[in-house]
């Protein structure tokens, strides 16, 4: 698969998972915070994942 394809989807389930955390934030809010902190946590995996791969692939 070309690199800047995999980017390119990387990005934008990073943006899906970035909104769902916000929505899981406000939504849910102090009542499971563990489930934010899941979401937020594999949006910033798949971020760095995309971080590696753009770097690596000069």
């Amino acid at each position: 698969m070309d690199t800047n394809k995999l980017r390119n989807i990387l990005n934008i389930l990073f943006l899906i998972l970035a909104v769902a955390a916000v929505i899981t934030y406000f939504v849910i809010g102090k009542e499971d915070f563990t489930t934010f902190l899941y979401v937020c946590g594999a949006a910033i995996f798949v971020k760095v994942m995309e971080f590696f791969i753009r770097f690596t692939n000069r």
